[in-house]
């Protein structure tokens, strides 16, 4: 762009500004910048940061003094089908409040200072991987919403990194019930064999390191899910990002 015309441009944004402040994206509280968090909000964000379980991400209090892995109990006891997942902040009051603003408000601007925070978060994993995939809505949940939130999250993430995204990678088999409410062991049961690879998307999976999106790891029962669908398609790594984590409280 021509020096003229970006200062021009930002004349523009200036003078919208002086109509219409830049607000928080959470609180509504006016602030600097477009796209941000006023103080309050961002010193209510939970960022994880490491030490973390190296396959699920559950952050720890500490690392060990010898340097070895980090693995939690559950990566231990039950293993899971991705190889690492990593998440940019707690499910908490603020990061809740961005994820239902975007998911059931058509808050659509929020998608990409989260996918910022995850690019953060997800780093090597992002550079280690080939291609992008979201988790998949069902056609008729899709139909209802009318947009995919994870869907939103690659899309920006692949802009940000550069990454090719494959949108339509993954589709779900069958409709599922909402995971809201289900134990774990319901989670797993209601998302067991929903997805496959598109017939379009196989040739690009196969062989490749796969990244998934999604906005919340729960209990990771979806990701699970997903990643098994990868391999079965010959995804040789399966790596999973995710805006925000939900941590159970001892």
């Amino acid at each position: 762009m021509a020096p003229a015309a970006r200062r021009l441009r930002a004349a523009g944004h200036g003078l919208l500004d002086l109509v219409l402040p830049p607000t928080c994206i959470s609180c509504g509280a006016i602030v600097r910048d477009a796209g941000g968090l006023c103080g309050g909000c961002w010193g209510r964000l939970a960022l994880i940061s490491p030490p973390v379980c190296e396959r699920l991400g559950t952050p720890f209090p500490y690392a060990p003094p010898n340097g070895a892995p980090l693995l939690s109990p559950d990566a231990l006891a039950d293993p899971p089908a991705f190889d690492r997942a990593r998440a940019a902040v707690l499910f908490g009051p603020v990061s809740r409040d961005l994820v239902h603003h975007l998911k059931y408000g058509d808050r659509l601007d929020l998608a990409r200072p989260m996918a910022r925070l995850m690019r953060q978060a997800g780093a090597p994993l992002l550079g280690e991987a080939d291609l992008i995939v979201p988790v998949p809505l069902h056609a008729l949940r899709l139909w209802r919403r009318r947009f995919n939130q994870a869907a939103l999250l690659a899309r920006h993430l692949s802009a940000l990194t550069e990454l090719p995204v494959a949108l339509e990678g993954l589709a779900r088999t069958r409709a599922t019930l909402s995971q809201v409410n289900l134990s774990r062991a319901e989670r797993r049961a209601n998302v067991a064999g929903a997805f496959r690879v598109s017939k379009t998307a196989e040739g690009r999976v196969a062989g490749r390191r796969v990244l998934l999106v999604d906005d919340v790891f729960t209990t990771g029962a979806t990701l699970d899910a997903c990643a098994r669908a990868l391999r079965r398609a010959g995804a040789s790594h399966v790596d999973a990002v995710t805006f925000a984590r939900v941590v159970e409280q001892a």
